[in-house]
């Protein structure tokens, strides 16, 4: 229990970070719609974002992984594991992002956004700031200061989302002479309203160049350092661990790099290709719920998982976990699909066209976390390889289904692609890993949940209500009427615990002193 509680810890302390950014990055979906009304404006940033994942995962070649498993094999050469990583990732960050400069007039004709030069450079820049600072947030995980993490975290979100605010709406409005004129000369000087969204990305550079300063302590004792056969050793552990995260990234990214050139023009009447991409970008961050509860356990379970690869348990314990990650991503999936209604206020009118995929976006990254659970095994085992195999195959399938799909079904064909590769991927995952890694999962229990909760969110689309005073009780009490069963099915499990509450709860009765006691004469 106590190995339950210590991820649970980690995993709540990860995700106040990972929820609270997700949290007010909905926040800004609705300003930054609101704001941008025509979906279409929307299109570059929701491409330029795309490839900044994919950059990533190119710029840190898997060394973040890598940091962690030669951490915990050779503690007392942690720092040492420290320097040759982060050396290697500023070197790689520093050439790759000066040949994106170098490169961006070609860039901007390529991805057919003109005019929009610096939008790339900042992209470019974001992106190696994001990946010199993973090895120092590693590093924060390891010597298990959460706290720390978390806290550079909030920080940095509450910049962006203040700078967000700042661009979009107040320098915007003293720009236009709506109030503070005073302060218009000021304004003139930084605010271009031909920039458009391209502000939401400088405003995400200025926030997450602040990191050097909040997570200065983290850089403490480095030296740049790069040792051939060191260095030799872990790019061989990480290369396969980051092909594994590219064929991922262009698995989950394929479908907003290819929907505007694979879509017909007016499949949409009244929107074209940039549109739908701006539509479906937008109504992509509404499945997020189930993304940030991903994140947040990915974070924790790493080191976590890590540290206990020798243990005995680890099959059993990992199959537990494995269990009630699955059941809580089921009560979002439901929680979620159920209230879509309420959801859809966050977007604009015109973005709304695109509420239906997210009940598949929801299933298809709850496929996708159970992956990266059950996926532990090839990284416990060392055999990376596999991981790799894994998610090639994924991203063949999703390549494929976009292909056919978009031009048949337009966004909806995105959706149902990636969720058969999570799918695949997941199924791929576990068979495999019951030949190499056995682990007792309760897959009986995973299986049921996710059945049930499909059939509950499709059967409520039967009952459409109207009325939003209606509908919201309402599908609150198919809410509740699920979570009722989930709790009848594991009662086995809350007994215990419940009785530990009971006996805390129970007050103490000191026993009585024998010489309190009344004397009785015998009769």
């Amino acid at each position: 229990m106590s190995t339950f509680k210590k991820l649970a810890s980690d995993t709540a302390l990860y995700g106040v970070s990972t929820i609270l950014g997700r949290m007010l990055n909905f926040a800004l979906v609705p300003l930054q719609t609101y704001v941008f009304t025509q979906p279409g404006e929307m299109a570059s940033n929701v491409e330029l974002y795309s490839w900044v994942a994919i950059l990533m995962v190119i710029y840190t070649l898997g060394l973040e992984t890598a940091f962690f498993r030669f951490a915990a094999r050779r503690p007392d050469d942690r720092m040492k594991v420290f320097n040759e990583t982060l050396s290697i990732v500023i070197a790689v960050s520093a050439l790759f992002t000066t040949l994106i400069i170098l490169l961006t007039p070609q860039i901007v004709v390529w991805l057919d956004y003109p005019g929009q030069e610096l939008s790339v450079i900042w992209v470019a820049i974001i992106v190696a700031i994001d990946a010199v600072m993973a090895i120092p947030f590693a590093r924060l995980r390891v010597e298990n200061r959460a706290r720390r993490f978390v806290q550079a975290r909030i920080i940095n979100i509450l910049i962006v989302v203040a700078l967000n605010v700042f661009f979009l709406i107040i320098c915007r409005d003293i720009y236009n002479g709506k109030y503070l004129s005073v302060l218009k000369p000021i304004i003139d000087l930084i605010y271009y309203p031909s920039l458009g969204p391209g502000y939401i990305i400088l405003a995400n550079l200025l926030g997450n160049a602040t990191y050097f300063l909040l997570l200065r302590d983290a850089f403490s004792g480095f030296r740049f350092r790069i040792n051939k056969n060191d260095s030799r050793v872990m790019l061989a552990y990480a290369a396969p661990l980051m092909l594994t995260s590219l064929a991922g990234l262009i698995n989950s990214m394929t479908d907003r790099l290819f929907l505007q050139h694979w879509l017909p023009e007016g499949f949409y009447p009244g929107f074209t290709s940039k549109d739908a991409l701006g539509i479906y970008g937008n109504c992509l961050k509404l499945s997020v719920f189930m993304a940030l509860v991903i994140q947040s356990f990915k974070f924790a379970a790493d080191p976590f998982f890590f540290s206990r690869a020798e243990d005995k348990n680890s099959p059993k314990l990992l199959a537990d976990v494995t269990k009630w990650f699955i059941i809580v991503c089921v009560l979002i999936w439901v929680g979620v699909s159920l209230n879509l209604d309420v959801v859809g206020l966050l977007v604009s009118k015109k973005y709304r066209s695109g509420l239906p995929i997210v009940p598949l976006l929801l299933l298809a990254n709850l496929f996708l976390g159970v992956y990266y659970n059950i996926a532990f095994w090839f990284k416990l085992s060392d055999k990376t390889q596999f991981g790799t195999l894994i998610t090639v195959i994924g991203a063949l399938i999703t390549i494929v289904g976009n292909i056919i799909l978009i031009p048949l079904v337009g966004y909806m064909g995105c959706a149902i692609a990636f969720l058969a590769s999570s799918f695949a991927m997941m199924v791929i995952c576990y068979l495999l890993g019951e030949k190499y890694y056995p682990v007792p999962y309760h897959v009986k229990s995973a299986v049921g949940y996710i059945l049930g909760a499909g059939l509950l969110i499709y059967a409520s689309q039967y009952v459409q209500i109207a009325n939003l005073w209606l509908a919201i009780p309402y599908h609150l009490a198919l809410f509740g009427l699920f979570l009722a069963v989930v709790l009848v099915i594991e009662r086995n499990t809350f007994k215990p615990v419940l009785q530990r509450i009971r006996q805390r709860k129970t007050p103490v009765v000191a026993p009585k002193n024998p010489s309190d006691e009344p004397l009785i004469p015998n009769e």
